[in-house]
């Protein structure tokens, strides 16, 4: 038996260090992703200080050593509040995802799978929804639920339903036509199976896709609704509040407000950048089967 060979071939040599994962457009939103994950779950490592303790001495203090991003009108250091504020932001953009993506999944499989006049009447709720932005429906929640950081949850969710429906829909039609699904009705597979076993599985990839992208876009925004006085409730710690808090101070301390516009900013282009590389990645592997 032959010895592997020392040296890579041409082939392991380009998937070593041209593959899509090994790309800097792939690991640099992981990074910033993972390093989220990290202030969310122990925020206490990274910040300087407690979200809400103040230092009446050290009002309004400029970027330091000892406050990186500067203080606020209050004394109360600002990449602390930074970092508490991942916690609530990310948590308020994931839950209201996840509520967006199981909602349309349900409206989804009723306007693809359910009866014909059932069907017609989500397929024109839709309509109807599509036809608004969804900011403006999340502000219209707001304005019946009130403000707070799960009624904020729950607009930016609930506006988000009829996109993932859509999707989910025109994939359910598309798999219907295919030859296993097919073939499974020819075989008599009762049609709960069908669903179940067929269907489902192969309409979860451009969910998957989906729900990357919607994370970064909940984040943005339930921080505009915030920002603009619908969402989270001062002093609470959320980068939309922090930013409105920091608008009145603009001229004489714009740290308060575009050190954490930054923050909102680098964290929503790594979500996306991450998953429009999960989808081409996605899409490479469906392509190669």
């Amino acid at each position: 038996m032959s010895n592997p060979p020392l040296l890579l071939s041409r082939r392991q040599f380009r998937w070593r260090f041209t593959h899509p994962l090994l790309s800097l457009k792939t690991l640099f939103p992981a990074a910033v992703i993972v390093l989220l994950l990290l202030i969310v779950i122990a925020p206490q490592w990274f910040a300087l200080q407690g979200p809400e303790e103040m230092d009446m001495e050290a009002v309004l203090q400029p970027p330091s050593w000892q406050h990186f991003f500067g203080t606020d009108a209050l004394g109360r250091d600002v990449y602390s509040r930074v970092i508490y504020g991942s916690a609530l932001s990310l948590s308020i953009g994931v839950g209201a995802t996840l509520l967006g993506c199981a909602g349309g999944i349900v409206l989804g499989v009723l306007a693809s799978l359910g009866p014909r006049s059932v069907q017609k009447v989500v397929v024109r709720v839709l309509d109807i929804l599509l036809a608004f932005p969804e900011l403006l429906l999340a502000l219209l929640v707001i304005a019946v639920l009130g403000r707070g950081p799960v009624n904020t949850l729950l607009a930016v969710g609930l506006s988000s339903i009829a996109g993932y429906a859509r999707l989910l829909r025109s994939q359910i039609l598309q798999v219907k036509l295919s030859g296993y699904v097919q073939q499974a009705v020819i075989v008599g597979e009762r049609p709960l199976t069908i669903v179940i076993r067929h269907i489902i599985p192969n309409t979860l990839r451009p969910l998957l896709i989906l729900v990357t992208l919607g994370i970064g876009q909940s984040v943005l925004h339930a921080s505009s609704l915030s920002f603009l006085g619908m969402g989270v409730i001062p002093p609470m710690a959320e980068w939309g509040a922090m930013l409105a808090e920091g608008r009145d101070y603009f001229d004489i301390a714009p740290w308060m407000s575009l050190l954490p516009a930054t923050v909102v900013a680098l964290s929503v282009i790594a979500l996306t950048l991450f998953g429009r590389r999960l989808q081409v990645l996605l899409l490479q592997g469906k392509s190669s089967r």
